[in-house]
């Protein structure tokens, strides 16, 4: 996304330095609970999306994956993109086509983003929507996954 926004960018919310070991060793041991392996191509796309200011493209992983600059693979990516989404790592963001971390504790929580049309920032927010799952009850649906996306302005453009 192109900024143009006019503001200086803050501190983003990617993690760095100390915040983002403590991420990857809590993914290790919530791995190690559920008996799965975060494997070595597993936690170095985790650790891109964690170390992320904006949402990646899965495209941007494949070229930054190596430490050195050299690409990956894209099925390498994908299926990392694939296991760190089941296990309630990361979301993909539909509109986009991209991917965050996930920001949310808890097993079962609805993936909800603000999204920000000038600078491209996304925020991840637990919704209110029991009345409409409760309607979807009455009706005789069993919704299995949702994912609302709402546009707009970060404070920060709203500002500028």
């Amino acid at each position: 996304m192109a900024h143009d926004c006019g503001h200086d960018d803050g501190p983003g919310q990617g993690l760095a330095g100390r915040g983002l070991a403590e991420a990857l060793a809590d993914a290790e041991v919530r791995c190690t609970a559920a008996r799965e392996r975060l494997t070595a191509p597993r936690r170095r796309v985790l650790e891109l999306l964690l170390s992320a200011d904006a949402p990646l493209k899965a495209y941007d992983m494949i070229a930054t994956f190596g430490g050195d600059g050299a690409p990956a693979k894209p099925p390498t990516v994908y299926r990392a993109l694939d296991f760190l989404e089941k296990q309630g790592f990361a979301h993909r963001i539909e509109s986009l086509n991209a991917y965050v971390p996930c920001r949310m504790r808890g097993d079962a929580h609805r993936a909800a983003f603000l999204i920000c049309d000038c600078c491209g920032a996304a925020q991840e927010f637990e919704p209110g929507l029991d009345a409409g799952f409760a309607a979807a009850a009455a009706a005789g649906y069993s919704v299995r996954s949702l994912t609302l996306e709402a546009r707009g302005l970060c404070p920060a453009c709203r500002a500028a």
